[in-house]
């Protein structure tokens, strides 16, 4: 007899589920730092058009395969029957499998800062004189990044371990509306702060001065679209294969997409005038501050910023690690139960089993990169250190991935059968010849362009960054 599948309560339910898994650290210390190198408003405007586009067509084709097939991405492409594919399964699935492990050592991290600032908060401990001395002293210690990142992981575990339901649904009920909230709050504040009316119009209003390649603007776009909204990732699969079917794909496609453009475009308002204003990170570069981007922005310069407040600074900072502590979490959840699915799906095996492995997988491959910078810190993968090597491994792995799917889709499966999937909920799809353009020609050359920018960042070739 085959075991009746889990599925969320509702359309809600799935979309904070999947929006959850979008609105990560991603968004929060990547996008702000996009936005002011590439032009404020024009920056924003690309990113929400191709949000639109090339975003809304790969969630539909991910959510629509995992509804199809009541599979996780490992097992669901032989499902559609095409046994040939499965291997398309096994490299999205290796995508979370090596991200994971290194994303919750940078969980562990926002939990010492989270901890640091509520003890600064409560006149427990005194604040942090000097930013990156605390933070290069805390990757750096013996046992203090590893036990952080094994409390992070715990919290996921247990949240997993209650299932789709009771564990992943209810925790996104709290979290979500919670982050969403001290975000709205957050950036409200920082509008009532002296000077920060010349930060947001800095964030707003279109540079175009700064714009002298375009192309970096739309891949920079574009890349930040893609990671932001857990694409191939097997995320969406596994969270789709969960959807009831009478609920509708597109509809759930836009309101992530919503959801995810919103907390993104909110981060800047969070970050990019508080920088600009107290000018915590450098010098202007080109009439453009230089503000830092992922680990540098999140755990030197903004703590400079909040130690300027005096002493409203340790609240805000409070507030700020507790919403990007929300945030981690929920996309941690999501990486997590697309491994877990995965070994259910695949060894027939429970769940509680199942997150047993995961839950070693994460703390025995984590531990590379939690102590990565402090007592293994000769260890090296290509030069770099663990947790560098597999960011730089997976930035280029996921691109691949979601051009396969894309050219699966548009010229094994047929897009008719992703289409099909979309109306069997009974509403009409109005967006068919775009979806298959769009699938067979537009995304794979879009997608192909962010992995080759990728592959340049990673070798250096003609100094290309984004």
């Amino acid at each position: 007899m085959k075991k009746t599948r889990a599925s969320w309560s509702g359309s809600v339910a799935f979309v904070l589920a999947a929006a959850a898994s979008a609105i990560g650290l991603g968004n929060l210390w990547r996008f702000p730092y996009l936005a002011a190198r590439y032009g404020g408003g024009i920056f924003i405007a690309v990113y929400l058009a191709l949000s639109l586009t090339l975003g809304f067509v790969l969630l539909v084709t991910e959510i629509a395969i995992g509804r199809y097939a009541r599979q996780s991405q490992l097992t669901a492409f032989g499902e559609l029957g095409h046994p040939k594919w499965n291997f398309l399964g096994v490299l999205a699935t290796l995508v979370p499998l090596f991200i994971l492990p290194y994303y919750n050592v940078i969980g562990g991290w926002v939990v010492r800062y989270f901890a640091a600032y509520a003890g600064t908060a409560f006149a427990v401990i005194a604040p942090a004189a000097d930013p990156k001395a605390f933070f290069d002293a805390f990757v750096a210690a013996p046992w203090a990044p590893f036990v952080a990142m094994c409390v992070f992981t715990a919290a996921v575990l247990v949240v997993i371990v209650l299932g789709v339901k009771n564990g992943i649904e209810k925790a996104n009920l709290v979290l979500v509306p919670a982050l969403l909230a001290m975000a709205v709050a957050l950036s409200v504040y920082v509008a009532t702060l002296p000077g920060a009316g010349a930060g947001i119009r800095y964030y707003l209003v279109p540079d175009f001065s700064s714009c002298d390649n375009v192309g970096k603007v739309v891949l920079g776009a574009m890349g930040q679209m893609f990671y932001s909204l857990s694409l191939a990732m097997g995320i969406m699969i596994t969270y789709g294969s969960y959807m009831r079917r009478r609920d509708s794909v597109p509809k759930a496609a836009v309101r992530i997409v919503a959801a995810d453009t919103f907390v993104a475009v909110l981060s800047g308002f969070m970050i990019i005038p508080v920088v600009v204003v107290f000018a915590s990170a450098g010098a202007a570069e080109g009439g453009r501050v230089a503000i830092d981007a992922g680990p540098g922005l999140m755990f030197e310069t903004l703590p400079k910023v909040f130690l300027s407040l005096g002493a409203a600074g340790p609240w805000i900072g409070l507030f700020f690690f507790t919403l990007v502590l929300f945030a981690a979490l929920t996309s941690a959840i999501s990486m997590t139960e697309a491994l877990v699915a995965a070994v259910c799906d695949f060894f027939k095996t429970s769940r509680g089993k199942s997150v047993a492995v995961i839950g070693v997988w994460s703390v025995a491959v984590g531990a590379l990169s939690a102590f990565g910078y402090g007592r293994w810190s000769s260890l090296k993968f290509f030069g770099l250190p663990p947790l560098d090597f597999f960011d730089t491994s997976m930035n280029i792995l996921t691109p691949i991935v979601a051009a396969l799917i894309c050219v699966f889709v548009g010229w094994i499966l047929s897009p008719k059968r992703i289409l099909a999937e979309c109306q069997r909920s009974g509403e009409r799809v109005g967006f068919r010849l775009f979806y298959v353009i769009m699938v067979r020609f537009v995304a794979p050359i879009l997608i192909g362009a962010i992995l080759v920018s990728e592959v340049c960042r990673c070798l250096g070739i003609g100094g290309w960054t984004i």
